[in-house]
């Protein structure tokens, strides 16, 4: 089967600065892939050079079959990729439902593509702050706007930058329960998220990236089990 996106010895930076020396990766339909590593690695870049808002150096983006390497980040969100940034750019002055209708111009025709109507239903959170500006929401809140925005308009491939990132633990795992919903709903799903527990639990396979290059390719369950490997390139421990 034809991976919905893949990633072919993609090379990027920022100036003269490389920072991606290579990356190989591939997302099928209806996944949620992690992508882990220490700060610094080339994430967001990743993440970023996909969506065209980073022009690769060398390599090939291929999406549902199309090359779209050379496309910018509106093309690319016409075919139905979608990011929500770490800093998550919500509109401060404008409500809820303002945020949202705005994002639902232009965007992508797709069969995932949702309404206001879903987004209320699925974000309890979101449905009571409707018309709260977007200044007045708390993190997680905010968090679960950028998401909705994403949706509505018609991101077939989410692709989350740290969304998990500066929320208290009880706020995680409501949004642990929205990105669970989203794939539900058959939306595919490109995590990046420093809290590599949460990665693993909400992920069906892992790649490891580390110095610019995939370094590793794991589920979950293999890479929770390979102390040398999680323990080198990602600091962190399983142990009891």
């Amino acid at each position: 089967m034809t991976p919905m996106l893949e990633l072919d010895g993609i090379e990027s930076g920022y100036g003269e600065t490389r920072v991606l020396g290579g990356v190989n990766a591939t997302v099928d339909e209806g996944e949620v892939v992690a992508l882990v590593g220490r700060n610094g690695v080339g994430k967001t870049t990743t993440l970023r050079t996909i969506l065209g808002s980073v022009e690769p150096w060398a390599g090939t983006v291929t999406y549902r079959g199309e090359d779209i390497t050379d496309l910018g980040d509106v093309e690319t969100v016409q075919r139905g990729i979608g990011l929500v940034p770490e800093e998550r750019r919500i509109f401060p002055g404008l409500t809820v439902t303002e945020n949202l209708e705005l994002a639902s111009y232009g965007g992508s025709e797709t069969e995932n593509r949702r309404d206001l109507d879903w987004v209320f239903d699925t974000f309890e959170n979101l449905d009571e702050r409707r018309e709260n500006r977007g200044s007045d929401l708390s993190g997680g809140e905010q968090q679960m706007l950028a998401i909705a925005r994403a949706l509505v308009s018609g991101a077939d491939l989410l692709m989350l930058d740290e969304p998990t990132e500066g929320l208290a633990p009880m706020i995680v795992d409501r949004v642990m329960e929205v990105i669970e919903d989203v794939r539900d709903a058959g939306i595919t799903v490109l995590l990046v998220e420093q809290n590599v527990r949460v990665a693993l639990d909400l992920a069906d396979r892992a790649y490891v990236l580390a110095h610019g290059e995939i370094v590793h390719e794991a589920t979950p369950e293999e890479l929770r089990a390979d102390e040398e490997t999680v323990e080198r390139y990602l600091g962190v421990s399983f142990a009891d």
